[in-house]
């Protein structure tokens, strides 16, 4: 099943500056690739043919301990099965590249978008 593709600016903010989410695989990928951050699970998680829980390793962060590598292909594949979307941030507030990001439920994205479609039309009401 193909991923949805999806993107879009959210004013839901850390440090007061716009977060985008996106199921997007070449969006993800070049996000992560701008930043040298390779597609990693944690070490000890998953089994056989599931590569656990997903995470992006930095270059220069204590993620070696702790992360292991995985090829792209494993990455989305995972990223689709889990039906996940990642929110990140493409800089900080002083202007620099931001490696801010978390993977969280596509379901969990809709219920907020629906909350606040809901909130808004109240308010119009």
């Amino acid at each position: 099943m193909p991923a949805q593709k999806r993107s879009h600016a959210s004013t839901a903010t850390r440090h007061d500056h716009t977060t985008h989410v996106t199921t997007d695989h070449e969006e993800i990928r070049r996000w992560a690739e701008e930043r040298h951050a390779k597609p990693a699970r944690v070490k000890g998680t998953g089994g056989p043919g599931d590569p656990g829980l997903l995470r992006f390793d930095f270059p220069g962060y204590s993620g070696s301990d702790s992360l292991e590598e995985i090829s792209w292909d494993e990455f989305f594949k995972k990223f689709d099965e889990q039906n996940l979307a990642l929110i990140y941030q493409e800089e900080t507030a002083d202007g620099k590249k931001s490696n801010f990001n978390k993977l969280v439920s596509r379901e969990t994205i809709e219920e907020k978008e629906g909350k606040s479609s809901a909130q808004h039309r109240r308010g119009s009401d």
